[in-house]
């Protein structure tokens, strides 16, 4: 695969055993969701898929019953969900998911990781249409799960396409469909070990590897913040 392909995975693997700040993202998004659409799971798809999440990352239970209680306390904070928009070292486009009680530090804190690393913010909107945004659920795959079954059955729930590696399902779809191929998901019994909205490049670019090693120091401070959900870049 080569050594830029190692280097990302070696770099995305690293980021994402931090479970010191992984947790933290994972309660704020069952937070919010218990905020929005209620504290039962039943009644508040949003919630279930928080929680759905949580635990595919080994979130303890109690972590999860706290996060769901803040959203009912007096003193619970105000989220607001963002969006920044930026370029990177080398002229890589970034995307940047956050969820904030206070904009003024979150803005102050993206904007110095862009400056800091040769970059700088751009006007929301800017990049947007260099990004599609997917609805995207993993499941296990099994012996039982018949994926040319289960691709016709989902078309009508939007379904776009279905990948598949050893051990895992990625169903696809445009994000307007999330909720509808989460319930068509749900009504045939396969349990859905993560869901997510994410962003894919339009129009994917190629860096060396000397440019990777600096791009990546700036996506690991962008992910390293607290405010910061979720991290997109049209790397290749």
């Amino acid at each position: 695969m080569g050594r830029a392909f190692e280097y990302r995975r070696a770099a995305k693997e690293k980021r994402w055993d931090r479970m010191s700040k992984v947790f933290p993202k994972l309660a704020k998004a069952i937070t919010i969701a218990a905020k929005e659409g209620g504290t039962d799971p039943e009644m508040n798809s949003k919630l279930r898929t928080a929680i759905q999440n949580a635990k595919a990352e080994n979130m303890p239970k109690d972590n999860i019953e706290a996060a769901i209680k803040r959203a009912d306390g007096k003193d619970a904070a105000e989220y607001t969900e963002v969006v920044f928009e930026g370029k990177g070292p080398h002229g890589v486009l970034v995307m940047v998911e956050c969820a904030t009680d206070n904009n003024n530090r979150t803005v102050a804190n993206v904007k110095s990781y862009f400056n800091k690393s040769g970059g700088q913010m751009v006007t929301s909107g800017s990049l947007e249409f260099m990004f599609s945004r997917k609805a995207v659920f993993r499941c296990e795959k099994t012996d039982e799960l018949d994926l040319e079954e289960l691709e016709l059955e989902l078309i009508d729930a939007g379904l776009e396409s279905i990948e598949e590696n050893e051990e895992n399902v990625f169903i696809y779809g445009d994000f307007t469909n999330f909720g509808n191929l989460g319930d068509a998901l749900e009504a045939k019994g396969i349990e859905v070990k993560n869901a997510s909205l994410k962003r894919y490049p339009t129009s994917p670019v190629e860096f060396t590897d000397d440019q990777l090693e600096e791009i990546e120091k700036m996506l690991d401070k962008l992910e390293d913040d607290d405010d910061v959900q979720g991290v997109y870049t049209n790397i290749a």
